[in-house]
C-alpha cells in the first residue's frame, strides 16, 4: 500500500492507494498519525508533496522503515516538464499534471486546480507540461475585499449568484463568483483556440463550484493530485 501526503497552503491531506485505487482518505491529516496508520494498514511506501514545509522536517517525521519520496523538481516523473524554472514549480502542480496524464494519456489537457489559488496548467500531448498561470482563489478574493476596504463585509462562496447584485452583499458575490467564472471561461477559450481537442479537468477544494457552473465543458476529478502522486510513486518503484 502507498501512503500519499499532500501538504498545501491551508491544510494537509493524505490518502492510501492500493493497485492504483484509493482505499481511504485522511482530511485533515497530521504527521503524528503515521504510526497509527501503520498499525491499521500495510504501508510500504510514502510520497510527500509539500508547498510549505522543509524537506528535512518531513523526512524526520517518518519512520525509518518506510521508503519515502519527497516530490521535488529532481524527482523522476512519468511526464516531461518544460518549465523555465522547475525548481520554483509547486509540487502540487506537478502532481496534478501527472494525474491528468494518467487519466488522459496522449491528449492535450488544461488543469484547473481551484484551491487557495486557482492554477491553470497546460499539459501538451507530446511535449509534456508547459506551464500555466496562477490567480487568487475564491476565498482569497473575498478576504482581499474585506481586508483592503473599510466597509465591505467578509462573505463566503455560494454555488450560484445573480449577475446584477441589488445590495452590497450580492454585488460582492457577483463580482467575485461571476468574475472567477468569466476568467475560467476566457482562459479555456484561449487554450481551445490553440489546442483542439482539449480535455479540461477541474480539481481542488472549489471543484463543486466549477463543476456546477461550467458543465458540460469540464471533467471534475477531485482527487487528481493524489492520483498523480500515486503514479509518480509507482513510476519510481518500477523505474529502479
Amino acid at each position: 500500500m502507498n501512503l500519499l501526503i499532500d501538504s498545501g497552503n491551508t491544510s494537509t491531506k493524505a490518502a492510501i492507494y492500493q493497485y492504483g485505487k484509493a482505499i481511504t482518505f485522511f482530511k485533515p491529516f497530521s504527521f503524528e498519525e503515521i504510526e497509527k496508520i501503520k498499525l491499521n494498514y500495510s504501508i510500504s511506501r510514502v510520497i510527500i508533496s509539500s508547498v510549505n514545509k522543509d524537506y528535512d522536517t518531513l523526512k524526520a517525521s517518518l519512520p525509518d522503515s518506510l521508503e519515502c519520496i519527497i516530490l521535488t523538481s529532481d524527482t523522476p516523473l512519468p511526464v516531461r516538464v518544460n518549465y523555465s524554472t522547475p525548481q520554483t514549480l509547486g509540487p502540487d502542480r506537478i502532481a496534478a499534471a501527472c494525474g491528468a496524464h494518467l487519466h488522459y494519456p496522449d491528449q492535450h489537457c488544461l488543469i484547473i486546480d481551484a484551491g487557495t489559488c486557482i492554477t491553470y496548467d497546460f499539459l501538451h500531448r507530446t511535449e509534456g507540461y508547459l506551464g500555466g498561470s496562477i490567480s487568487p482563489g475564491i476565498e482569497m478574493r473575498f478576504k482581499a475585499l474585506n481586508a483592503y476596504t473599510s466597509r465591505l463585509p467578509l462573505l463566503q462562496k455560494t454555488i450560484r449568484t445573480p449577475l446584477t447584485g441589488k445590495n452590497t452583499e450580492q454585488s460582492i458575490l457577483s463580482g467575485v463568483l461571476n468574475g472567477v467564472l468569466q476568467e475560467a471561461k476566457g482562459i479555456i477559450t484561449e487554450y481551445q483556440l490553440l489546442y483542439n481537442p482539449l480535455k479540461i479537468i477541474v480539481t481542488g477544494g472549489d471543484t463543486d463550484f466549477f463543476e456546477t457552473n461550467l458543465k458540460p465543458t469540464i471533467f471534475a476529478i477531485p482527487n487528481l493530485v493524489f492520483d498523480g502522486l500515486n503514479s509518480i510513486l509507482e513510476y519510481n518503484v518500477h523505474k529502479v
